[in-house]
């Protein structure tokens, strides 16, 4: 899965294979994605906590626009 700080996967952008706690290191805010392989959730918290979405292979050009928030700080693989 790779994270985008701007919309239509543009700005700096962090990838991720597997679990992460706590991306706000990596990123301050989040507002697209392209999730490549397998399906993720994702939090609005660190250490998996918070709101949860659930992301299945795709690309999430505008993810705020339909509900989610700008402020994905986790992430878990979910086992195929």
């Amino acid at each position: 899965i790779i994270f985008y700080e701007d919309r239509n996967f543009q700005g700096r952008h962090y990838e991720c294979m597997s679990d992460c706690s706590d991306m706000s290191s990596f990123l301050s805010r989040c507002h697209s994605c392209r999730v490549e392989s397998g399906c993720f959730v994702i939090y609005d918290r660190p250490n998996f906590i918070g709101n949860q979405y659930f992301l299945r292979r795709g690309e999430y050009s505008d993810y705020v626009s339909f509900g989610m928030n700008d402020s994905i700080r986790s992430c878990r693989l979910i086992p195929q």
